[in-house]
């Protein structure tokens, strides 16, 4: 049985900015399949390659059924428009009828049918698209390391770093125009750099004595968070965006790691073996007492992910059955939900609408970056096998 839910939504006016899409009200019947709960959509184009990356991404996402167009809510026709444009239309299904049409640009042409699929997501299911994001993760091959940018999809893949030399945790800016990490390079210690995208330069922001790691830009990325083991246990630290003006957030005697800011920036969550055992904590992000989450879920809890859209929901990792799983926590209800299962999961990422992350699967050996809807539990790889150890991925918009 299908269930006609009438959708509201806005379009906004498409740029090579990451911003809304469509800009006048339309009002579309959309077609959600009882008791799947994802909306029946079929994908057309004339060309193969835009076909099947916009299939791809749609197959991806864990809200969307790919059906035929006589059964599907919406038809989505995709067409090159020439350079790197593409021009989307959206209709109803069965007997097609035109309800949307618009000139999707680009950085290039994938980019551009990603957009557009983006696009779709926006105006159908009412949240944020994320196809046309990046990812900055660390890959190993031949046994190096290094960190690596690549799109949402792994079709454009290319190296960062050369420092030959054990690299960790990479975290972009909010504008995505700079990228901090944590290498063992010249010093063979735990230092942490800032990358500037455009001009490839490297520059310190913490390079003290003992371990500096964990750094993450605040929401409006005029601050960093960082663990720093200068004191001789490490603790969480607050410095401006170039690694100046550094504060101590929190001082006590157990290891305190991997920070994250809450959307608004004035809270930071972040891992501590105070109570023995890794465990999560919050603090406000000017300073004052911290506070313990409930998760009660594990006695191993590390790797807190705050949800950029959901401030009531934080991500981690925890320990459960002789393995690590993806975990969230929920604040209304003060509980914690084990995501996964089967390999070990660890390192999660939240993407731009909240519902999606993007996690480290480690089995036998090899590590590979995968893609989770928490709506749907939906699991689905990122990249083939083949590609190389992945993992420890950042995402931006």
């Amino acid at each position: 049985m299908r269930l006609i839910v009438l959708l509201l939504f806005s379009v906004f006016f498409v740029s090579l900015c990451p911003q809304p899409i469509f800009s006048n009200p339309i009002e579309l019947d959309t077609l959600i399949r009882d008791g799947e709960g994802k909306l029946a959509v079929a994908v057309e184009s004339s060309d193969r390659a835009i076909h099947a990356l916009a299939r791809r991404a749609f197959g991806l996402h864990g809200g969307f059924l790919l059906t035929t167009a006589s059964n599907a809510a919406f038809v989505i026709k995709i067409e090159p428009s020439g350079g790197s444009s593409v021009l989307l239309s959206v209709g109803s299904g069965g007997t097609y009828v035109e309800q949307l049409r618009r000139n999707v640009p680009g950085r290039d042409l994938e980019n551009a049918v990603l957009r557009a699929c983006d696009l779709v997501v926006e105006a159908t299911l009412r949240s944020k698209g994320f196809f046309a994001g990046r990812l900055a993760f660390v890959c190993k091959q031949r046994g190096i390391s290094e960190i690596y940018t690549s799109d949402l999809l792994f079709n454009r893949v290319s190296p960062l770093t050369q420092d030959r030399s054990l690299v960790t945790g990479p975290k972009w800016s909010p504008d995505g125009k700079r990228l901090l990490y944590t290498t063992y390079y010249k010093t063979g210690f735990p230092d942490i750099y800032m990358i500037d995208l455009s001009s490839g330069q490297k520059t310190p922001i913490a390079t003290f004595k003992g371990t500096n790691t964990g750094a993450a830009f605040s929401p409006d990325g005029r601050q960093i968070a960082m663990s720093l083991s200068g004191t001789g246990n490490s603790e969480i630290y607050i410095s401006d965006s170039r690694g100046k003006n550094i504060r101590r957030l929190t001082t006590n005697k157990s290891l305190e790691a991997s920070p994250s800011w809450s959307p608004d920036g004035r809270r930071v969550v972040y891992t501590s073996d105070a109570p023995g055992k890794p465990q999560l904590y919050e603090i406000p992000s000017s300073g004052g007492p911290a506070r313990r989450i409930p998760t009660n879920i594990s006695n191993y809890c590390s790797e807190p992910v705050w949800n950029p859209v959901d401030d009531s929901q934080i991500a981690f990792t925890a320990a459960v059955g002789g393995s690590f799983q993806i975990a969230l926590y929920d604040a209304k209800t003060r509980s914690s939900e084990i995501l996964t299962s089967g390999a070990s999961s660890l390192e999660p990422a939240w993407l731009r609408d909240g519902r999606h992350l993007v996690f480290t699967q480690r089995n036998s050996g090899s590590t590979r970056l995968m893609l989770l809807d928490t709506v749907t539990k939906k699991v689905s790889a990122l990249h083939k096998a083949g590609f190389g150890d992945a993992s420890s991925a950042s995402y931006v918009y």
